[in-house]
């Protein structure tokens, strides 16, 4: 779904809604697993029109954002008429009061709306995007993220997010790459259900927890070229092994919804796959709940080339689709479809069903105003402790990829220049997919340099601007970017630049992409610096102080002349609203790095796709050797491999240990490993278990993360970290789609990264 709206038309437009206030008492919601559901449901079925029925499978988008090509129209007539089922892009609780007093009051038969909304790292409170949250390695913080996101979505009137995203990615070019968690299925699946849990709780008794919904499913990371809404194609084994666990954690962890996605899968779209849809998810996998189309995606099939308006709309409804995000096109032909015999009532029955049951566990026919508090969202939006979270999400996500001759932590009494068009930016901290977060409620780097330290302390220029391409500022502004060239010209902002870093100690370059190069519809086939700030690094690192890098970005970049040259590279993502004092207190030394990368960095795009848990061939790579599988222009290695980043401190490793060299399919091996801080400074190490499985019945990865654990070490402290490998941690689905474990050897590693590791082998009997 597309954000062509700033978050400051946003902000307008909700201080133009007049405060109401409706309090409701907080009661109990019945048990959504109690005989009450399937009553109360039957009980509305039996009354509804066929209409009514299809109404409920009606999506529609109205609101404070426009979220894709379609504006739903007359949506207060249609909600009149039972059409509607649910609204997205409409929060506060006087306009949601205001649709849901419709539904209950002036309907027949008075059945709440569901309110859904793009709620995707933060939804007031801004956290780093989700890429850079998977680099902190912490399910439980992302887990924190995630309800912290919950009570201020549920406060300000909503009751569905459309998160998480949980869709692998291996090509940095796709712009939502920045959405996901990374290359990874083992960590991917760990994050897909800590964010679950977050957003839904254990329960929904009170109202500060919201339906999540698992996206995009599936395979939608893989697209051919990184080019966002393309083909898909890959075999089942690659489909089951490495891109399908992250949905199926999400399932297992009882995610109440599911989004399809607008790609194609084996010749089908995914919104008319109903082997992946019905046979997959529903049966094989056990979904009982709602699933919904991604933003038009019944609408765009005709394009793909499956059918016209009736074709697409039966082949969705078969496949299993319970409702139509603003296509419409279910109200239109569904009647027709079921009298001709193409669709049956049964399956009007049964994804109506689905609706209603996803609005009795929310406790809406309960209470259909349980969501609607001014009171709360005042308590909610923005409070201290979600704020401090934001701080703390911030300083764990980022990664530190260089830091030569320990040139970071900074001293205060050095004379700092921080200089780039980021260093005072405010809009772009919050990143793409910021929702309804007020970038102007954002820290930037130099306001927390102010208040941490005192206004005047730091040096300061701009430098350049963050893009110099005025073809490329006009098509970004088009769509929201808020891109302004500088008055001076790049020359001079050069110039500016340059004698500033002559009068300080050590330079601060804060640089990288604007927030709009990533996101939906953001792909980019060049993923370097723009070169006029690349053309500002080489100035600055012609003045021979020693410069940093502190990026800001959606995605992976390619730095290799920034690995080459520069002193040290901090990676901040986009942090999120408190990413300003993050990155000061990281900088500063107050906050040590501990973020590991969750997605390979290429040395130039012609590597792209790179990942860590890739396959040898039969010609290996063997250096100096022409006839094996190699590039003749550059290394096979990444920039940064998977699992990456330094620490101001540094950690020792030693061999693995195993309590056995031999395992059956009922027993343990304990694999432990010494870890011990052998710097000056505490710090945190996320220590990494692989596994590697010598011989397959299919061709194995040289490597799988199966288990990851931080520990934290004082100077010179060292603890021993061990990991109870089981069967399950070596079963794989085979060429027969079959999920087990073969006899034979293995290895695991532990190690800092996915390029870094000891070994030991044990067998399997």
């Amino acid at each position: 779904m597309k954000h062509w709206i700033t978050a400051l038309l946003i902000a307008t437009q909700l201080s133009a809604i007049p405060a109401y206030s409706i309090e409701v008492e907080e009661t109990k919601v019945p048990s959504a697993n109690s005989h009450g559901m399937k009553k109360k449901v039957d009980e509305l079925m039996s009354q509804m029109t066929f209409e009514e029925k299809i109404g409920q499978m009606n999506l529609l988008s109205i609101g404070f954002d426009v979220t894709g090509p379609v504006v739903s129209q007359d949506v207060d007539q249609k909600i009149k008429k039972g059409l509607v089922g649910g609204v997205f892009n409409t929060f506060t609780p006087a306009a949601v009061r205001k649709l849901q007093e419709i539904a209950v009051n002036q309907s027949r038969l008075k059945i709440p709306l569901l309110f859904g909304y793009d709620v995707i790292h933060g939804h007031r409170t801004i956290f780093p995007i989700n890429l850079g949250l998977s680099c902190s390695w912490d399910p439980e913080l992302i887990e924190r993220t995630a309800q912290a996101a919950a009570k201020e979505a549920s406060a300000d009137g909503l009751n569905w997010v459309y998160s998480p995203m949980v869709d692998i990615a291996r090509d940095p070019r796709w712009g939502r790459v920045s959405e996901g968690s990374g290359e990874d299925p083992h960590l991917g699946s760990e994050i897909a259900r800590a964010t679950v849990r977050g957003y839904q709780g254990k329960n929904h008794d009170n109202a500060d927890t919201v339906l999540a919904c698992v996206k995009h499913y599936a395979l939608y990371g893989a697209a051919e070229a990184g080019r966002d809404y393309n083909t898909v194609d890959m075999s089942p084994v690659r489909m089951f092994n490495e891109y399908l666990p992250p949905y199926k954690a999400a399932v297992d962890a009882g995610v109440a919804t599911v989004m399809t996605s607008f790609n194609e899968i084996n010749g089908v779209p995914a919104t008319a796959n109903k082997w992946l849809v019905t046979d997959v998810l529903r049966k094989d996998w056990g979904f009982k709940g709602m699933i919904a189309t991604d933003y038009t995606a019944v609408n765009e099939m005709v394009a793909h080339g499956v059918g016209d308006e009736a074709k697409v709309t039966e082949l969705a409804i078969n496949a299993g689709i319970d409702m139509d995000m603003v296509g419409e096109l279910f109200i239109k032909h569904g009647a027709v479809l079921v009298k001709s015999g193409k669709v049956s009532e049964a399956q009007i029955d049964a994804a109506c069903r689905r609706v209603l049951e996803a609005k009795y566990k929310l406790g809406l026919f309960h209470d259909p105003y349980r969501f609607i508090s001014e009171e709360r969202r005042k308590k909610e939006l923005m409070s201290a402790d979600k704020l401090q979270l934001s701080k703390e999400a911030a300083i764990k996500s980022m990664v530190l990829l260089k830091n030569a001759k320990q040139v970071l932590p900074l001293s205060t009494q050095q004379k700092v220049a921080f200089i780039g068009p980021l260093v005072k930016d405010q809009r772009n901290l919050i990143g793409a997919w910021s929702g309804a977060g007020d970038w102007k409620q954002a820290t930037s780097i130099w306001q927390a340099l102010d208040t941490k330290f005192g206004a005047g302390k730091f040096l300061y220029s701009k430098g350049c601007n963050i893009l110099d391409d005025d073809r490329m500022i006009e098509l970004l502004n088009l769509n929201g970017a808020m891109l302004q060239r500088d008055e001076k010209s790049p020359q001079d902002l050069i110039k500016e630049a340059v004698a500033t870093a002559q009068q300080a100690d050590v330079v601060v370059a804060v640089l990288g992409e604007p927030f709009i190069f990533s996101g939906e519809a953001a792909s980019r086939s060049m993923i370097g610096l723009p070169d006029n700030q690349l053309d500002l690094l080489k100035a600055l690192k012609a003045t021979g102080k020693p410069v940093v890098l502190v990026l800001m970005n959606g995605r992976p970049l390619t730095l290799p002349w920034e690995n080459e040259n520069l002193d040290a590279i901090l990676e901040t993502w986009f942090g999120g609203t408190k990413a300003g004092d993050a990155i000061v207190d990281t900088l500063f030394g107050d906050a040590t790095p501990s973020g590991k990368l969750s997605i390979t960095f290429p040395v130039n795009v012609g590597q792209i796709p790179i990942y860590y848990n890739a396959k040898n061939t039969g010609r290996p790579f063997v250096p100096r050797e022409k006839f094996h599988t190699q590039y003749l222009d550059v290394s096979n290695q990444p920039l940064y491999p998977f699992g990456y980043g330094l620490s101001y401190t540094t950690f020792e490793y030693d061999e693995p240990k195993l309590s056995q060299s031999t395992m059956r399919s009922a027993e343990t091996i304990t694999v432990s490993t010494r870890v011990k801080n052998t710097g000056k400074r505490a710090g945190v190490e996320t220590v990494q278990f692989y596994i590697r499985d010598l011989v397959g019945s299919i061709t194995r990865p040289v490597k799988e993360l199966k288990h990851f654990q931080k520990v934290e070490l004082k100077p010179g402290e060292e603890k021993v970290v061990e990991y109870k490998l089981t069967v399950d941690d070596l079963k794989f689905y085979n060429s027969d789609l079959k999920y087990a474990a073969e006899p034979g050897d293995f290895e695991v590693f532990c190690g800092t990264d996915s390029s870094n590791l000891k070994k030991a082998k044990f067998t399997l009997m």
